[in-house]
C-alpha cells in the first residue's frame, strides 16, 4: 500500500516516529473484557452446541462437566453484557451530556456512509489489479462492518440467551414455541459469530499481509505517524497539523498485548477447525 501515500500526506522522516493515540485507556479495557467474555462463552457453548462429537466431550470434561460449564458460560454471559451495557452507557453520555453528535456522522463514525460503500468498490478493484487502493479515514468499512455485528449478536445471541436463562420469568408475558425459536436461533447464530470472529475478523485485523502477524493497536492503543499516514492517510491528512505525539507503546503493554492476542488468535483458530471437523464428518 506504500503506493497510495500521496504527496500531500507524506511524513516527515524527522517526526517518523512519532506515536498517535487511536484507543484510550477505557476502550483498550472494554474491549479486552469482550475478546475474554466472547471466548470464554465460545469454549463453553460449542461443548454443549457438539455434545455429539468426542470433542465436544472432552472438552467438556477438560472444563469439568457440562454442569461447571453452564454456570460459567451465564459469568461470560453477564461480563459480555456488562460490557455492552457500558459502552452503550458511554455513548448516550457523549451525546446527552456532552453534545457531542460526531458518533452519529462524519470521519469519526461507526455509522456506515457513501464513502464506505466507494472505498468497498476500490478496494475490490484494487484486489482485481485496477486501480489504486481506497484513501481510508478512521475507520475503514470492514471495521464498521464488525462493530455492528457485535451490535446484532447482542440483540439476537442476547436477547434469546436471557429467554433460556429466565424461562420462568418471560413464560409469564411470551407463549412456550418462543423458547424453541430462542434455543434453536441462540445455538446457530453463536456459531455464526463463532465463525464469523475466528476467521474473518481476525484476519482483518491480524492475519492480512499489511498486519502479520498481528496488529497491536487495539492492545496499546498507539499506533506509528507513519503508519498511520500509510494505512489512513484521509485521517492523518485531517490530523496531521495537530498531531499530539503520544509516546511510544510501553514494553509491558506490549508483551501484554502479544501474549494475549498470540493465544487468542490460536485459540480461535483451533475452535474453527474443531468447528468445521465436526459439521463435514457429522460428528
Amino acid at each position: 500500500m506504500h503506493d497510495r501515500v500521496m504527496a500531500d500526506v507524506e511524513v516527515d522522516v524527522s517526526v517518523r516516529e512519532r506515536h498517535v493515540l487511536r484507543f484510550g485507556r477505557v476502550d483498550r479495557t472494554l474491549h479486552g473484557f469482550l475478546m475474554f467474555s466472547f471466548l470464554g462463552l465460545a469454549l463453553t457453548g460449542l461443548p454443549v452446541l457438539f455434545s455429539e462429537a468426542p470433542w465436544g466431550r472432552a472438552m467438556a470434561r477438560v472444563l469439568g462437566g457440562f454442569t461447571v460449564i453452564h454456570v460459567m458460560h451465564r459469568g461470560f454471559a453477564t461480563i459480555m453484557i456488562a460490557v455492552f451495557l457500558i459502552h452503550v452507557a458511554r455513548l448516550v453520555a457523549r451525546v446527552a451530556i456532552r453534545r457531542d453528535y460526531s458518533i452519529f456522522w462524519g470521519p469519526a463514525s461507526m455509522v456506515p456512509q457513501p464513502k464506505d460503500l466507494i472505498d468497498m468498490y476500490r478496494h475490490m478493484l484494487w484486489f482485481t489489479g485496477i486501480g489504486k487502493p481506497p484513501l481510508f479515514d478512521r475507520y475503514a468499512y470492514w471495521e464498521k462492518f464488525d462493530y455492528w455485528a457485535v451490535f446484532w449478536g447482542m440483540a439476537i445471541i442476547g436477547g434469546s440467551g436471557l429467554l433460556l436463562w429466565f424461562p420462568e420469568a418471560f413464560a409469564r408475558v411470551l407463549p412456550g414455541w418462543i423458547f424453541n425459536i430462542a434455543l434453536l436461533v441462540h445455538g446457530e447464530e453463536a456459531l455464526l459469530a463463532v465463525g464469523f470472529i475466528f476467521t474473518i475478523h481476525f484476519f482483518n485485523s491480524h492475519l492480512r499481509p499489511q498486519k502479520f502477524p498481528m496488529d497491536m493497536v487495539i492492545f496499546t492503543g498507539r499506533v506509528s505517524e507513519h503508519e498511520l499516514a500509510d494505512e489512513r492517510p484521509a485521517e492523518y491528512a485531517r490530523m496531521r497539523e495537530t498531531l499530539v505525539d503520544a509516546g511510544p507503546p510501553s514494553r509491558r503493554a506490549w508483551l501484554i498485548g502479544r501474549v494475549v492476542g498470540t493465544a487468542a488468535v490460536l485459540l480461535g483458530l483451533t475452535v474453527v477447525t474443531l468447528v468445521l471437523y465436526a459439521v463435514a464428518s457429522g460428528r
